[in-house]
């Protein structure tokens, strides 16, 4: 380093790699400290906008940041040529004194990349890594009655799911081919679907069978076929492939492993973009604050209720532990289904609580609800800028109470189309009085509405330029690292970033581990894995071992 203090980076290749946010910090001991004058020793960058360049210099304190700035992905300089930056960090020594220069590249998303994480419709990028794998379609409770025909709009297309006269289930274009007719009001009968304008019929492979009306004999039926995709009821979900192929097999996770008495299953409509409902799902740090409660509840009334029971073994109600404890350590591990996400809360007497949720890739989260319950929850596009989130309920205990937790989440939904009750048209049922005393939002005691109001606020897709990542965003950063490198296999026509599509068996992923536990500081790792192989030990009803 030279003698003067300056340090210069230079970044190459701007206009085709993704930006990202760089912050670097400079730790000094603290006999550089004593004599470290900001006047005398600075860094810089040298940060390309295009074809200009900006010097952009550094405030020094005890620790020192460049300003955030758009910069390319790859570095080239005095270390090496196009490392890459996610969670890179480097050393430099100095005759004058010996600083640890940190980067921590924060994605910071141009329009363009936010464009190509969130949109999800036929030929975007994210749409064709969503269409490999299994969405849900719909609640099977939805087709229940004398007439099981519904409207399905997912990933931006228009779709009609019926069940035939022999109970099987089809999910085709909601257009008619003839001349676009609305199928939803087509006549449910012969195994299949007949058009009332014409009276085309089509069966539940898409497949025009028949069209009465054109002469005798004609066959031009047997050219016709509409859009249809295969489709499987699982514990009162029914999922659709829209993807090439022939469809994944299923992962064996815990929601598809329980029998039907130990499932119960709903949905919610949210108006805003898939993403943004999922991201709050992979972010441990909010529940100390989103869903802070300034009385608690007596947790022995906690059924169907989040955040509501003890905290492990204890007799700490959950929302007490989540107030006082509102520093997590979180940190995240790639496993086969997607991401593990670990959030470690520090206790006053040696322990620990820890608590384990997952992002399940490419757009679902599994997180504990209670001590005998786990939620396994897609959140799925309807189009760019509306979602269905669809949850499975899970129970290692006795059986699931569905009527119960039905009628609890019907108070907050409408049917037919599960829209929430508390929306911005009415502020979300905010209170001031109840901010004041009760909870941090001032919105009702349903957590689900608080996480409601802060996806839905940002806009319909949210514009991501202008967001600051922090340190308890981990998760979200990784998922995202995911997801392009996703995007990157289906372009390549490979399956190699496809996790759970890349070679595994998805017979063989199990779990996944989802759970609160109280251990000791330095077992804690140790302590989550034996409460959850103890709950599952004593698992009722079903064979929960893994």
């Amino acid at each position: 380093m030279a003698a003067s203090g300056w340090l210069k980076f230079k970044w190459q290749h701007w206009s085709t790699l993704p930006e990202l946010r760089l912050k670097l910090v400079v730790t000094l001991n603290e006999s550089v400290l004593r004599n470290f004058n900001a006047k005398n020793y600075r860094i810089w960058s040298d940060l390309k906008y295009g074809s200009t360049s900006d010097v952009v210099k550094m405030i020094a304190s005890t620790s020192c940041c460049i300003k955030p700035a758009q910069i390319t992905y790859s570095i080239r300089g005095i270390w090496s040529s196009s490392r890459s930056f996610d969670g890179w960090r480097t050393h430099l020594s100095s005759t004058l004194f010996r600083p640890e220069l940190c980067f921590e590249a924060l994605q910071m998303i141009s329009q363009k990349l936010n464009d190509t994480l969130t949109l999800t419709g036929p030929g975007t990028e994210a749409g064709g890594v969503m269409r490999c794998y299994w969405q849900p379609a719909a609640l099977t409770d939805e087709l229940a009655g004398n007439r099981p025909v519904v409207p399905v709009k997912l990933l931006g297309e228009d779709l009609v799911l019926f069940r035939d006269s022999d109970g099987k289930l089809g999910l085709i274009g909601r257009s008619c081919p003839h001349r676009g007719a609305d199928l939803c009001f087509g006549r449910l009968e012969d195994n299949g679907v007949r058009c009332p304008f014409h009276g085309w019929h089509f069966n539940r492979e898409g497949q025009c069978v028949e069209q009465p009306g054109e002469p005798e004999g004609s066959t031009m039926h047997e050219k016709i076929k509409n859009v249809s995709y295969p489709v499987m009821e699982k514990n009162g979900i029914i999922f659709a492939y829209m993807g090439p192929g022939a469809p994944p097999e299923f992962p064996n996770f815990d929601c598809f492993r329980a029998p039907e008495t130990h499932v119960f299953a709903f949905k919610g409509l949210w108006e805003c973009n898939w993403l943004q409902a999922m991201e709050v799902g992979i972010d441990p740090a909010h529940a100390s604050f989103l869903h802070r409660f300034l009385q608690d509840e007596n947790p022995e009334d906690s059924y169907g209720k989040q955040f509501r029971d003890k905290a492990a073994d204890t007799d700490i109600p959950m929302t007490k532990l989540l107030r006082d404890y509102p520093r997590p350590d979180i940190s995240v591990e790639q496993m086969d289904y997607g991401v593990r996400i670990v959030a470690l809360r520090h206790l006053d007497n040696e322990k620990t609580h820890v608590r384990i949720t997952n992002q399940i890739f490419p757009a679902a989260i599994s997180i504990p609800m209670s001590r005998e319950m786990i939620i396994t929850q897609w959140h799925v596009p309807v189009d760019d800028e509306t979602c269905y989130w669809y949850s499975m309920f899970t129970s290692f205990d006795k059986p699931v109470d569905k009527a119960l937790m039905r009628e609890q989440r019907l108070k907050e939904h409408t049917l037919p189309d599960y829209a929430p009750i508390k929306n911005k048209r009415n502020n979300y049922g905010f209170n001031a009085e109840e901010q004041a005393c009760e909870t941090y939002t001032g919105m009702g005691l349903d957590i689900n509405v608080h996480d409601q109001w802060a996806v839905e606020s940002p806009g319909r897709i949210f514009d991501r330029t202008k967001e600051h990542l922090g340190k308890t965003d981990v998760a979200i950063a990784k998922y995202r690292r995911m997801m392009r490198a996703a995007i990157a296999s289906v372009k390549a026509g490979t399956t190699e970033d496809l996790p759970m599509l890349n070679g595994v068996n998805a017979a063989q992923v199990f779990g996944p581990i989802s759970n609160d536990t109280i251990g000791d500081n330095a077992t804690w790792q140790q302590a989550f894995e034996k409460s959850d192989q103890e709950r599952r030990a004593a698992c009722k009803g079903w064979d929960a071992t893994i």
